[in-house]
């Protein structure tokens, strides 16, 4: 089974850059490429995602025009470059890889591999 590895979180202040990066066990060609998060006390929610079967990026209201997605098909890597940000964005950051369709790729339930998450803190 896939395994996927997170890193590049940290303490940032508000405003500031960070670059998360996932590392898959195996080939990604295939799936689709997500990034979750968990505040603390608060539910994990959808942020980016990148299609493998029409290359089309998603994102997040919250998070659309501050973070960029990417996957790297010949280094099974996908990164999440992330700017401007906000005490919100402070969460645990996950990976996750799975086949969904459209309609589904924002939901938890659609992805099958998931990495452990990477603390991402932002101070003000």
């Amino acid at each position: 089974q896939m395994r996927l590895v997170e890193s590049g979180g940290g303490l940032v202040q508000t405003g500031g850059s960070l670059r998360l990066s996932c590392a898959a066990s195996e080939q990604i060609s295939g799936y689709t490429l997500a990034w979750f998060r968990q505040a603390p006390g608060k539910e994990r929610e959808f942020v980016a995602a990148t299609r493998w079967t029409n290359g089309n990026l998603y994102y997040a209201d919250s998070v659309k025009g501050r973070f960029t997605i990417s996957r790297n098909n010949a280094e099974n890597t996908i990164s999440l470059q992330m700017v401007s940000l906000k005490s919100e964005d402070t969460a645990i950051y996950y990976c996750a890889a799975g086949r969904p369709i459209v309609s589904t790729l924002r939901m938890i339930s659609a992805y099958t591999t998931w990495g452990q998450g990477t603390q991402v803190t932002v101070s003000s």
